[in-house]
This record gives structure tokens, C-alpha cells and sequence, in this order.
């Protein structure tokens, strides 16, 4: 009798629990302590690691994701804005200004660019294939507000959290299977939970001939190359460093999902505290850029243009003369690009050019012309004095090395895309080869913006995932 009204009484203390609502002036922005407190007593997923983020994930039946789900009803009318444009158009995007300092991968964003597609788009420059990289996407899909009067797009700012509604949107090629209502609430402390309302259908069910449909989180970092071929127009290319996939199953009525931020290099603003850092990255310090990083971040074009890849070699922290670095290196590429056919020994002797992202592809570039001048002089000084053949073998045996040498580099760049020698042959590829899939008119949705606030608009290349 005693262990029954025991467990009566706690499972009364569980409802009771489970009916407490958070403290605040905005009901449904839970804290992070609120939301680890509230852990404890609810049943849930176990944490994903997703390198940057761990991710939780909440079923119907959890306390927490009701508690997540924020109630727009209940915010300050004044906050809370309906996206008029939005709420009316198919494949819109509008700039949206935070009142805080977001962090995303590390990086602090004052302003997002929200789609009518169920995603958020995270990018600097906004071009016509924002599904492909750099999104926050709680559902991803090709969702048209213009078709309903019922459907509109919601956000608000409260000075801690943005949270944005896509409530009642329907899909454009599947009007009959009903109107989705889900949300995205982005926190000042780098989290973000993504809520669902009403799923009519699986997720994994919905058709993404016409539009993407992906779930979670995506970053990447713009190269700017310079055409040769044409003065003055550049080309901007687009690497996918990180992507957060989440299980499409598991997304149905009543569910959450809560990411929690990881360190990143970005935090570190000093050398001993970048180097020494034992988190998930392999952080080192620039003392040209005075800045902490793995070298796979949006700032991947000032620490190539930088040479820091060349400087962080050394895992020391003292100053360096960066005037006097690889001076040896530096003279003997400018005069060996000078004979490459159709570059200029003017555009490669200077430093930021010639030092490519990362110096083993440089270096193999040097040896390779170095030797084959010694040997021309070579058999101009020993001529006559070795039968013919000698030199016919001694060539066949240079063009089967050069041709193995040319399929172990291709084979390691295939299966270690992150590596230097991948980014360095990635960056510098023709606009022709197959590796870039995503052009003008290749079947990407295109968004067009809405309110456009000065941005330059480019044709962009996505690369592969890095």
C-alpha cells in the first residue's frame, strides 16, 4: 500500500510539473535553463552531434514541445508583424533586421532573409538559388501562401528571439493534402528550435521535383575569383562547409526540435587560448588576421588571401615577420609561372596571388618544372654519350610515374574533399568542369527578393559538400 500511494504521489508531482508554465512576458521562449530543467522530467531523443550543433528531439507526447511551440496569439500585438508580400506570393524572400547579435556557426548575424519555401536564408548576398546553401530550414518545401487566404507568414522580434510562422501554407503541386503550420525561433544565445503545429502528411512524402525539401541547417563560405579571360567581372563560387540533416520521420504534429550551439575557433580571440582550445576543430592563429580559425569558416578568403594557412604551421604564438615568410618560395613560383602558358609573370609574383590556399599543390607545381630543366641540360651536356634507347626508356618511365602520380592525387582529392590539395584544385577549376552542379537554369528554384536593399546580384556556382 505504502510503495502504490508513493507512486501516486510522484506521479502526481510529474503532472504537476508538466502543467508549470515559464516566468516571462512572452510565454513559449523558454531559457536554456528552463529548457535543461525541463529535461529531467520529460522522455526524449538523445543528443545528436552534429559537430557545430546537438540536437534534441521532441515526440507528441513530451512536455517540451508544447512548452517550445511559442503561441503568436498571446505576443505583444505591436511585435508581432504579418509579412504582407509574403503571405501573397509564391518563391518570395524578404530581408528581415534582428535587434540582436544572432550567432550562427560562429558568426554573428544582424539580419536574415526569410523565404515563403518554409526556410530562412542566412547568406550576405542574396542570389537566385537560396536553396542551396546557408539556409536554417525547419521545413523546406514548396509551399505557396498565394493560394489561400488563410495562409501567411509571421515573425516577430522581442530583442532575445526572432521566431517565424509559416502558418497554414499549403503546397503549390499538393493543395488537397492540407495546410502546414510549423516555426522557426532563433535565440540570442546561438539556439534554435524548430516547432510543429500541423504536419498533414510525412515529410519524407513530399515531392521535391519542383523545390528542395530538406530539414536543418547549412552554412558555407564564398571564394571571389577574378576571369582572366574578361577584365573586371569576377565569379563568385559558393562551398559548402557544414550541413545539419535532421530525420524527416520524425517530424509530425506536436513535435520539437531544440539545436544547441558548439564551440567554435571563432570564439577564441587570443593565441594562447586558440591553440591550447581542446574542442571539436583543429583551431590555429593568424597573426596577420589576429583571429582564431580551422580555416573552414565565411572568412576562408581572407586567411588564404592572407597566407595563413602557411603561418599557422608553426603552432607558436610568437609575433612572426610575416614580410620575410617563404621568401625562397615566393621568388622561385613567380619565375616558374612565368613560362605557364597564358599567365603573365606580373600577376603571379606577388604574394597574395602566388600563395595559393594551401602550399602542397604549389610546391608539386614547382618540383615538377624544376627537374625537367635540370634533365634537358643534362642529356645536352652527356649527348652521345648513352645509346638512344637509355633516354626513350628513362621517358616512358617519366610519363608512367606522372600518369600514377595523376590517379593517386585524384583518388585521395575524392575520398579527402576537405583536404588543402582538394580546396586548392577546387578553387582553381575551369567553369567547365562537372563538379559544379548548380548553374543558371539548372532546376533550382529561383527566389526573387523582395525589397531589395542595394545587393549585388551575381550568377553563382555551388560547390560539392566540403
Amino acid at each position: 500500500m505504502d510503495s502504490n500511494r508513493a507512486s501516486q504521489d510522484q506521479d502526481q508531482q510529474d503532472q504537476d510539473q508538466s502543467q508549470d508554465q515559464p516566468e516571462g512576458n512572452f510565454p513559449g521562449l523558454l531559457s536554456a535553463e528552463d529548457s535543461q530543467d525541463t529535461d529531467n522530467s520529460s522522455q526524449i531523443e538523445e543528443d545528436t552531434d552534429h559537430n557545430y550543433y546537438t540536437s534534441k528531439t521532441y515526440g507528441p507526447t513530451d512536455p517540451m514541445s508544447k512548452d517550445l511551440w511559442v503561441n503568436v496569439d498571446q505576443m505583444d500585438k505591436e511585435k508581432v508583424k504579418i509579412h504582407g508580400i509574403l503571405s501573397n506570393t509564391h518563391r518570395q524572400a524578404a530581408r528581415v533586421n534582428l535587434s540582436f547579435d544572432f550567432p550562427f556557426y560562429g558568426h554573428f548575424l544582424r539580419d536574415l532573409t526569410v523565404a515563403t519555401g518554409g526556410f530562412i536564408y542566412t547568406g550576405d548576398v542574396v542570389h537566385r538559388m537560396l536553396t542551396a546553401t546557408q539556409y536554417i530550414a525547419p521545413l523546406m518545401a514548396n509551399f505557396d501562401p498565394s493560394v489561400s487566404r488563410n495562409s501567411t507568414v509571421i515573425y516577430f522580434d522581442n530583442g532575445t528571439a526572432l521566431v517565424v510562422q509559416w502558418d497554414h501554407v499549403h503546397l503549390q503541386d499538393s493543395y488537397n493534402l492540407g495546410s502546414f503550420t510549423f516555426q522557426a525561433t532563433l535565440h540570442s544565445d546561438g539556439r534554435i528550435v524548430f516547432a510543429y503545429k500541423e504536419i498533414p502528411i510525412e515529410v519524407a512524402q513530399i515531392s521535391s521535383v519542383n523545390h528542395p525539401v530538406k530539414v536543418g541547417l547549412s552554412d558555407a563560405f564564398v571564394v571571389v575569383h577574378r576571369i582572366q579571360q574578361i577584365p573586371n567581372v569576377r565569379r563568385r563560387t559558393i562551398y559548402e562547409y557544414h550541413r545539419v540533416e535532421l530525420t524527416k520521420t520524425k517530424i509530425t504534429n506536436s513535435t520539437a526540435v531544440e539545436m544547441m550551439p558548439l564551440p567554435t575557433c571563432l570564439q577564441f580571440t587570443s593565441c594562447s587560448s586558440c591553440i591550447s582550445s581542446q574542442i571539436n576543430f583543429n583551431c590555429s592563429w593568424c597573426h596577420r588576421l589576429r583571429r582564431c580559425s580551422s580555416g573552414f569558416d565565411r572568412h576562408r578568403q581572407d586567411w588564404v588571401d592572407n597566407s595563413c594557412p602557411d603561418e599557422t604551421k608553426d603552432k607558436s604564438c610568437d609575433i612572426i615577420n610575416t614580410t620575410q615568410l617563404y621568401p625562397f618560395t615566393t621568388t622561385l613560383v613567380a619565375k616558374t609561372t612565368g613560362r605557364s602558358r597564358g599567365e603573365t609573370t606580373t600577376a603571379r609574383a606577388s604574394l597574395s596571388t602566388s600563395l595559393s590556399p594551401t602550399s602542397v599543390p604549389t610546391e608539386g607545381k614547382t618540383t615538377n618544372v624544376c627537374p625537367k630543366a635540370e634533365n634537358s641540360n643534362y642529356s645536352a651536356e652527356r649527348k652521345g654519350t648513352h645509346p638512344l634507347h637509355t633516354g626513350l626508356i628513362l621517358g616512358i618511365l617519366m610519363v608512367m610515374l606522372i600518369m600514377a602520380a595523376t590517379v593517386l592525387v585524384t583518388v585521395y582529392i575524392y575520398h579527402h574533399p576537405t583536404s588543402a590539395a582538394s580546396l586548392f584544385f577546387i578553387e582553381r577549376r575551369p567553369s567547365r568542369w562537372p563538379a559544379m552542379k548548380f548553374r543558371r537554369g539548372s532546376g533550382h528554384p529561383a527566389y526573387a527578393e523582395v525589397e531589395p536593399v542595394g545587393q549585388e546580384k551575381e550568377g553563382f556556382i555551388e560547390s560539392e559538400q566540403c
